[in-house]
């Protein structure tokens, strides 16, 4: 189906009333619920759904087998890879219904989230951020982190580009760097905190 601003497949299936921006692609055997605002050209692979507490943003990539739940926010650019998982209950049961307790999980401007890697709910992964594959992310990550592991930590620092800076994950004294790909300069700080210098887009 093409409204004429986007596309979904003819598996797919849209509970209208959403919001769907110009250019966005919905791939197969996807469903968006209800209620859902999805920006501009976004693009949804297999088997994504979307609930209908969802915002997306614009030129979000949601790869196959992604579950957006309700309360999660993704800002634009965001890169969520295949299989990865998001949660909104930090305390399931089968049986006692907790709808009223789901939690806020925000994604921030150009985050990327890697395969098969789990975020759970109620935290902000911060701009920029990197979330390598298999990870599991149950804190706040702050902009630009590079997070590895089981549960995720820090272990270094990542360009807007996506390319990884040659800085260490943490210092006692203030240390610049540059991007070996873009050119963008940063600076980390002792209190774990990375500042731009100067970003330079693609």
């Amino acid at each position: 189906m093409a409204s004429g601003d986007y596309f979904v497949h003819p598996t797919s299936v849209i509970d209208e009333p959403v919001t769907i921006g110009k250019g966005t692609k919905i791939w197969h055997f996807c469903h968006v619920m209800q209620g859902a605002v999805i920006g501009e050209r976004c693009s949804f692979g297999q088997n994504v759904f979307v609930g209908s507490k969802v915002v997306i943003g614009n030129n979000v990539k949601v790869q196959n087998n992604v579950s957006i739940y309700d309360n999660v926010y993704l800002e634009d650019d965001v890169f969520c890879g295949p299989s990865m998982v998001f949660t909104n209950v930090i305390n399931p049961r089968s049986h006692i219904i907790r709808k009223d307790e789901y939690m806020d999980t925000f994604i921030r401007k150009g985050a990327s989230i890697g395969a098969n890697a789990t975020v759970v709910c109620g935290i902000t992964l911060g701009r920029y951020c990197f979330v390598g594959a298999g990870a599991v992310v149950s804190k706040d990550v702050p902009d630009y982190a590079l997070m590895v592991g089981i549960p995720a930590k820090r272990i270094g620092w990542m360009c807007h580009c996506g390319v990884r800076l040659p800085l260490p994950a943490s210092t006692e004294e203030e240390v610049q760097a540059n991007c070996e790909f873009c050119s963008s300069s940063y600076k980390l700080l002792p209190d774990g905190r990375l500042e731009v210098i100067r970003e330079k887009m693609p």
